[in-house]
């Protein structure tokens, strides 16, 4: 393929062209023959993201990037958010598959600055999906986009950075201008640790909004098909009376609705409505959520959980989806809320 962003020459270029000459050939032929075979993903090969959402982007100036964090722990960027970042035209590469950052980043003006794995990577791109589940992404760690721009920045300053690409390199100082800006504050936050008082105070504001300081009187909340789908996924017999239910579903209930619907929000009711030391409460836990915010989104999630219930045939396939669209949500600190099954032989 031809090289898209070598046809223009300058006398400063050729020191650039020289040290192209440490990535031979060969190598190149390589790189573009694993990345053309890899990027072919079997259904096995898609990471799940467990934070992150295209309506949250990272934001630098006026550039918005998605930005995810895996279940791994790998923070990832959107392939296609970097590209527009950087300010590049898709071009005529598989949508998606950075097909064109790939062309630039292996291109003799830019590869001499980048190390063979850095160039490996970009042509192996991370497959993903968002927590709300959806079609496949791609995306790359995000340490990989300051080396990117760093690239650029010292190709610019040797001169061998070419005209139609000065308008990467005017985003690139954008970006690391921004990345240095966040990094020394979150760097001074650890140090101080003010990022404890920062997470505890985002927390606080979440937690005004769903919990209330006054009980709510109860009305029916959970609809009936919530209960009459956990025994039909459970392959429990109904009972008689519509209020007998095993005391498993009170567990269950915690973790497939209280821990998936806000930061710290399931601690927060328990500490409010605590049990008698015999596993009752004098309220329901919904009666402590606040009638403007945290009741109209518990009903919103019971829908989405009823929802996925009636699409499922077994309890195990139920969770599965459950944890793909509706994964639990930790507050700052907190370990991830989990209950096992508590009545196995059932």
């Amino acid at each position: 393929m031809k090289d898209l962003f070598d046809q223009e020459i300058t006398p400063q270029s050729k020191g650039g062209k020289a040290r192209a000459e440490k990535l031979s050939a060969e190598q190149r032929s390589d790189i573009a023959k694993k990345a053309a075979t890899s990027r072919w993903a079997t259904e096995e090969d898609v990471l799940q993201a467990s934070h992150g959402s295209s309506d949250r982007p990272l934001i630098i100036g006026d550039l918005r990037i998605p930005c995810y964090v895996l279940k791994d722990g790998r923070r990832v960027l959107s392939l296609g958010g970097m590209i527009d970042a950087l300010g590049m035209s898709k071009g005529s590469g598989t949508p998606g598959r950075g097909d064109r950052l790939v062309q630039f980043a292996a291109s003799k003006t830019i590869s001499p600055y980048l190390s063979n794995d850095l160039i490996r990577m970009m042509n192996e791109p991370i497959r993903f999906r968002a927590p709300s589940g959806g079609s496949m992404a791609y995306g790359y760690e995000a340490t990989i986009l300051p080396e990117v721009c760093d690239a650029v920045l010292r190709a610019r300053q040797e001169g061998v950075l070419l005209r139609r690409q000065s308008h990467i390199a005017e985003r690139c100082e954008i970006l690391v201008r921004g990345l240095a800006r966040v990094g020394i504050i979150a760097l001074v936050d650890e140090a101080t640790g003010y990022q404890e008082l920062r997470d505890r105070t985002a927390l606080e504001e979440i937690l005004n909004k769903y919990i209330s300081n006054e009980l709510q009187k109860w009305t029916k909340t959970f609809p009936d098909d919530y209960f009459t789908n956990i025994f039909r996924l459970r392959k429990w017999k109904m009972p008689n009376l519509p209020t007998a239910r095993p005391g498993a579903i009170a567990a269950f209930t915690k973790d497939i609705v209280y821990s998936r619907l806000a930061p710290g929000v399931l601690a927060e009711l328990e500490e409010k409505i605590p049990t008698d030391g015999h596993g009752r409460r004098k309220a329901k836990l919904f009666q402590g959520l606040t009638s403007d915010h945290g009741h109209p989104k518990l009903k919103e999630h019971l829908n989405d959980v009823v929802l996925l219930m009636k699409a499922s045939d077994q309890w195990t396939e139920f969770r599965k989806l459950l944890d793909r669209v509706k994964p639990r949500i930790s507050a700052p600190g907190e370990l991830p809320y989990y209950t096992g099954e508590p009545d196995k032989k059932s």
